[in-house]
């Protein structure tokens, strides 16, 4: 399985590279914001590092582009939606190749795509049950500690988006995204054998019932009436499928953050006041995560989901869990993708059902993708009216997806699905956003173009 596993990587690394240099000789695709679209594109200049950047932002009309991008979106909204993963990393290659975005928009417009999606996820996933436990699908304890750590990483990840130059970002994308994929892949395979095994399990027990109830009574009124209450029962109201205590820290955490982001706004990039309210970031985030940290080591919370459940975790777990969520938050803010990218394998990884780990990762992004299009927005990185579209789109193709995702898992009794589609959109993202990234650096150093890192305190929004 393993050698399976490394040749499937080699051709995927290889695929992006060739087909990367190919792409470079067409010269109709708009890569790195300097080539117009066929569309006359209006084009921004940015200054990031004494180097002038162009956003090109193409004309919002009625074409081809439109209807391509549309259904391209439409799709990757449905599989983020059922992943967990916000689908960035087919939104950020196609606004860029169909669209005519340049790359740094295009990540941009990707966090408000990420952001529609989640929303509606979130309202699906609200009144779901857990798949074996009295408790909500969405485990707030574990978004409790994660969330805030997840945010702080966004607010560094969009310094990081203007900062860091496209190869380094390429690299780290790269590596990441296919090194994650494999082992959401791996953990794929084990689930759906254990799945197997519990299938078999629950056919010999059927056979051994069905024989012994052909001497049972059949069901009275009573049984039939409990029954229908407990199938009433599993539509449970939103109101009641909250934790209300939990949920009221992650609101305060993101009305903190956007309060802070507003308010940078009204001061001069790189002032004393712009660094200051920078910085209060960081108490904000820290302070709600070792608060739950804390709750967990002494045993007064626990993250009830996990299939190990033996003994609190300990504290350099924590700082682990923690550290990921700010790992997922930077990728997040700087690549344009959503952070279940990272927290979808890590929750897997700590024994999380694939329902709980879908539902939980997409309402952590919601919060960390939706200050980060006020960040971007308040540094006027994307168009609008192009914003409010795909948005709507991806908002209304994450009911369907969660809609056929809950038909698939009753139809076939597996969730590994799930799992699968993670791995898959996980790889995908690798493929597309590394080809577009290799793109823009063979067509940079064709250009003699400045390849180095930028300056955030030179950047005028």
């Amino acid at each position: 399985m393993g050698r399976k596993l490394n040749a499937v990587l080699a051709l995927g690394i290889a695929y992006i590279i060739v087909t990367a240099a190919a792409a470079v000789d067409d010269k109709g695709l708009s890569l790195s914001g300097t080539v117009a679209a066929p569309e006359k594109a209006s084009s921004l200049g940015k200054v990031a590092g004494g180097i002038t950047y162009h956003h090109v932002w193409p004309p919002m009309k009625f074409g081809w582009r439109i209807v391509l991008g549309s259904f391209v979106g439409l799709l990757g909204a449905m599989l983020g939606s059922i992943g967990g993963v916000g689908g960035g990393g087919i939104f950020v290659p196609m606004l860029t190749l169909i669209i005519g975005f340049d790359p740094k928009s295009s990540a941009a417009m990707s966090k408000c795509m990420i952001t529609g999606g989640a929303i509606s996820t979130v309202y699906c996933n609200l009144k779901q049950k857990h798949p074996n436990l009295d408790m909500p699908v969405i485990d707030y304890d574990l978004a409790l500690l994660l969330q805030p750590m997840l945010m702080l990483g966004v607010s560094i990840g969009v310094i990081c988006n203007v900062i860091f130059p496209d190869w380094l970002v390429t690299v780290l994308l790269i590596i990441l995204f296919i090194g994650t994929a494999t082992k959401t892949l791996r953990k794929g395979v084990e689930t759906w054998k254990k799945e197997n095994l519990i299938k078999k399990a629950a056919a010999r027990q059927s056979e051994q019932s069905s024989e012994e109830n052909e001497y049972t009574l059949p069901p009275t009124e009573h049984d039939a009436a409990a029954e229908k209450t407990k199938s009433s029962d599993e539509a449970v109201s939103i109101w009641k499928n909250i934790y209300w205590k939990e949920f009221g820290l992650l609101a305060f955490v993101w009305v903190a953050f956007l309060a802070l982001q507003v308010t940078k706004n009204y001061n001069a990039i790189c002032s004393t006041w712009y660094w200051v309210l920078s910085l209060l970031q960081i108490p904000v985030s820290v302070g709600v995560s070792m608060y739950q940290a804390v709750g967990l080591l002494k045993g007064k919370r626990v993250i009830s989901s996990r299939e190990n459940k033996q003994g609190s975790p300990k504290a350099h777990q924590l700082m682990v869990y923690c550290f990921f969520g700010v790992t997922a938050g930077i990728l997040a803010g700087m690549l344009g993708v959503g952070g279940g990218t990272v927290m979808g394998p890590l929750f897997l990884e700590l024994g999380i059902p694939p329902q709980v780990s879908s539902a939980t990762a997409t309402y952590v992004m919601m919060y960390s993708s939706s200050i980060a299009v006020v960040e971007y927005y308040l540094l006027k990185r994307f168009p609008v009216p192009y914003a409010l579209f795909f948005s709507s789109l991806a908002f209304f193709a994450a009911i369907v997806g969660q809609r056929v995702a809950r038909k698939v898992i009753n139809l076939l009794g597996r969730a590994s699905f799930i799992i699968f589609i993670l791995s898959f959109m996980i790889f995908v993202s690798a493929i597309s956003l590394g080809e577009v990234g290799i793109s823009n650096i063979i067509h940079k150093m064709a250009q003699h173009k400045y390849m180095g890192f930028g300056n955030i305190c030179e950047y005028d929004a």
